[in-house]
């Protein structure tokens, strides 16, 4: 444990104010798959899928997902056996987490705070799924060397987050908050995407190697599939 009241809200250097509130904001609507959180339950299979194919096994895994909400990526993992720790700034996205989680009968031990804040060391892999899109630029070699910290040797460590091209703008700020309405107004700030090379830099400053990336691109049937496509969504996994 980390010496904090684990179902509080919690704050941290990673984790700016305004992007919480955005996130505390959508807690009720997180697992209706046609509401606000409709893209991430239309993206999780794949980027899911891709994830368990990099750790393997997952019977027993301990994994660290950092920025959880209401444990979309935390439920996949724990239902395939992996013991799950999520972890979130935003406390009434983790209260969904707690509810839904204990619906399902799954036992994910949800923290809330920071990965600066966390004592636990030694994860065999630590997620952060498009959550470092929204975290200030300033304060990201911290949080990529928290990560780091959390994994233990040769463990994982795996983001997903969207570039900084014309196309993700066009695609996640244009077409997804104003056109589809698909997203709140506002969730995305397209200042703070990060080029797969900015990122992979980052990565490798925390002591990290880059093992794989991969592009998440819509599927003409439905959902999301992997690809070669950086251009908008994509995976990229690091090495401890």
């Amino acid at each position: 444990m980390n010496g904090r009241d684990n179902r509080g809200p919690a704050s941290g250097p990673s984790a700016d104010a305004a992007e919480v509130a955005k996130f505390e904001a959508l807690a009720a609507s997180w697992w209706d798959p046609r509401g606000p959180m409709a893209p991430l339950h239309a993206m999780n299979p794949a980027r899911m899928g891709w994830i368990a194919e990099r750790l393997g096994p997952l019977e027993g895994l301990r994994v660290l997902d950092v920025g959880c909400g209401a444990g979309l990526a935390a439920e996949w993992l724990a239902r395939r056996g992996a013991v799950v720790t999520g972890l979130d700034a935003a406390g009434a996205a983790l209260e969904a987490a707690r509810a839904h989680a204990a619906a399902a009968g799954l036992r994910i031990d949800y923290r809330a705070g920071t990965p600066e804040t966390l004592a636990e060391r030694d994860f065999d892999a630590v997620l952060a799924l498009e959550v470092i899109e929204h975290v200030p630029e300033a304060e990201r070699p911290g949080f990529l060397a928290a990560l780091a910290r959390a994994a233990k040797p040769g463990g994982w460590v795996i983001l997903s987050t969207l570039n900084r091209t014309v196309r993700a703008w066009l695609t996640a700020k244009l077409g997804a908050e104003y056109l589809l309405r698909w997203l709140p107004v506002g969730t995305h700030d397209p200042r703070l995407f990060l080029r797969p090379a900015e990122l992979g830099a980052l990565m490798r400053g925390a002591g990290l190697r880059v093992a794989d990336a991969a592009g998440l691109s819509p599927s003409l049937r439905q959902g999301f599939r992997v690809t070669r496509d950086l251009g908008v969504n994509y995976l990229i996994a690091g090495r401890r």
